[in-house]
């Protein structure tokens, strides 16, 4: 029998700075499954929620009748829940929501996911799965069946077009304004994402370090915290971002990069209204997206050698992630691989064939060996040693 909830306050913090408010409760008595719901605004809210949870799930709350809509807003009952998992869930609510539960079968989804656009399908498959994972650990259902029998392979990744030199990139800052020109070029020389970019104030920037912080983004008319825990980083700035940095007009307002009003920029409208017939007037063909922007900073960072694993740090996403996405973008990172491989070759040849013989050891005694200072030591004659061989491709 399910027990009375609790409501209590999080450590973490909303957008606004208050803390955030989460409830829990067991279904089954002491050392059952305890799930937890955070991320409400006010304790009122949690409350409210957890009435509604242990209204339907107690006895006499037709915990076995429970449909898939139903269970899909309890899911999400979290008013910070993004709104794209909620669009994702509303494609399997739409065909399976009045049915139960317990009902649902690995046929049900895997006739409903070819219901779905091709271009949505993995996705909503996935967030139809995370949904019915919680019902799973709380007992609801004895496996998912979004998962049993249900493949679901991944789209294949749209095609990516980075920018292929600075003159591109400078060309189409050429065509917007005195905020938007520098704008575009700060994209492509730090990686960021356009909300992470549009979510950016001045004291983010440390000029003495070199570096910008991605602390926050802007998306949907909302400053909320970045993706991932990866997301939240220090990003060093190249000459190319401290350069448009200085382009930029004097002004007190505290966003980096401000719309005409002083408010910060929204993304559809930026890409419509200027993004797109900026490019075209600078002759770029095809138009390139914004995130192309960022396309273009790890094309350039992978061509000019920096590891993949500093490329994934400032770009704030997981290695597996910059391989699969942006690796195969390198076509001349395979030649600079090559060409530092051939030079610690060499180094290790020259250094053998120059290097003296070393003197023979004394056969090894029985005894225990003695001190440091009467170990023996081998020789190496300096004055012969080779220095280091650097080789340089043409794209450094």
């Amino acid at each position: 029998m399910i027990q009375q909830g609790q409501v209590f306050k999080l450590k973490s913090k909303g957008p606004d700075g208050q803390p955030l408010w989460a409830y829990r409760y067991r279904l089954e008595g002491r050392g059952s499954e305890r799930p937890q719901v955070g991320g409400f605004a006010t304790r009122a809210e949690a409350e409210k929620a957890l009435r509604k949870v242990i209204d339907r799930l107690g006895p006499g709350g037709g915990r076995a009748t429970i449909t898939l809509a139903e269970f899909v807003e309890m899911h999400q009952a979290a008013p910070v829940t993004i709104a794209k998992l909620r669009w994702l869930l509303s494609k399997a609510t739409a065909v399976l929501g009045e049915k139960r539960l317990a009902d649902l079968s690995p046929r049900d989804v895997y006739a409903w996911r070819f219901s779905v656009p091709e271009g949505h399908r993995f996705e909503a498959t996935q967030a139809l799965r995370q949904v019915l994972n919680r019902a799973v650990a709380w007992g609801l259902l004895g496996y998912n069946p979004a998962k049993r029998g249900v493949p679901n392979p991944a789209r294949r990744a749209s095609e990516k077009r980075p920018f292929d030199t600075w003159a591109q990139v400078e060309a189409v800052a050429a065509q917007l304004g005195p905020v938007c020109g520098p704008m575009v070029i700060f994209a492509a020389a730090t990686g960021l994402r356009p909300s992470e970019l549009f979510g950016l104030d001045r004291r983010d920037v440390d000029r003495q370090l070199g570096v910008v912080y991605v602390r926050r983004a802007y998306a949907n008319g909302r400053l909320t915290h970045t993706k991932t825990r990866l997301s939240t980083r220090a990003v060093p700035l190249q000459a190319k971002a401290l350069e448009a940095l200085d382009r930029l007009p004097a002004s007190d307002n505290p966003i980096l990069f401000p719309n005409m009003r002083g408010g910060r920029i929204d993304f559809r409208i930026f890409g419509r209204k200027h993004w797109r017939p900026a490019q075209s007037r600078a002759g770029i063909e095809p138009v390139r997206g914004l995130y192309d922007l960022r396309h273009t900073y790890a094309t350039f960072a992978l061509r000019a050698g920096v590891p993949v694993f500093a490329v994934s740090r400032f770009m704030g996403t997981s290695i597996a992630m910059i391989d699969r996405h942006y690796g195969h973008l390198a076509n001349d990172s395979r030649e600079h691989a090559v060409a530092l491989l051939d030079a610690l070759a060499l180094e290790r040849a020259v250094d053998a064939a120059w290097t003296s013989t070393p003197a023979p050891r004394k056969p090894i005694r029985k005894a225990v060996s003695g001190t440091r200072s009467h170990r023996l030591r081998r020789s190496v004659d300096a004055r012969w040693t080779p220095r280091l061989v650097s080789v340089a491709s043409a794209d450094d």
